[in-house]
C-alpha cells in the first residue's frame, strides 16, 4: 500500500488527541505553524475509546472533529508516524484516507477532508458518547 499524497490547502478532520487542547496531544508536532485549525465539524463513523486515545471505523453514527487546514506538507510523514500509519495495512494502526465532512444534521457539505481511521477491531472497546472525544481524556501515546 502506498500512502496517498497531501497537498498544501488540504483539510483535515482531527478527533482526538490532534485536536487544538487535548490532553496527551504530542508537543513534538507543530500543528498551529504547520496549517491552521479550523471550525468544528462533523463527520459519519463509529468512535471508540481506545484506552487513552480514540479510535474511528467505517460507521453511520455523527461524530465531532475540527478541521485543520495544512500548509506545510513536511509534517505529514511525523503526522503518519504518530498515527502509526506504515505502507503495510497489515501492521498499519491506522489509515489516512478522505471522507465528507457532514453539518449539524448529517447532511454532507461537499467538503472532503483527510482523516486517520483506525484499522484494527474495535469489538472489545467501548463506544465514545456522542462520537465526541472529551479534550481532558487523552493520554500521551507515545
Amino acid at each position: 500500500m502506498t500512502r496517498p499524497p497531501v497537498e498544501a490547502g488540504d483539510l483535515f478532520v482531527f478527533y482526538g488527541l490532534l485536536k487544538v487542547g487535548a490532553a496527551g496531544q504530542p508537543a513534538d508536532l507543530p500543528l498551529g505553524t504547520a496549517g491552521a485549525f479550523g471550525a468544528p465539524c462533523r463527520f459519519r463513523g463509529r468512535m471508540v475509546d481506545l484506552g487513552g486515545f480514540p479510535g474511528v471505523v467505517a460507521g453511520e453514527e455523527l461524530c465531532h472533529g475540527i478541521r485543520w487546514e495544512m500548509s506545510d506538507t513536511s509534517i505529514i510523514g511525523p503526522m503518519d508516524d504518530f498515527e502509526d500509519v506504515t505502507d503495510d495495512l497489515a501492521t498499519s494502526l491506522y489509515i489516512r484516507t478522505r471522507i465528507p465532512l457532514c453539518d449539524d444534521s448529517g447532511n454532507e457539505t461537499g467538503e472532503t477532508a483527510w482523516i486517520y481511521l483506525y484499522n484494527k477491531s474495535v469489538e472489545a472497546f467501548p463506544p465514545v458518547a456522542d462520537g465526541n472525544w472529551p479534550l481532558d481524556a487523552g493520554k500521551t501515546r507515545k
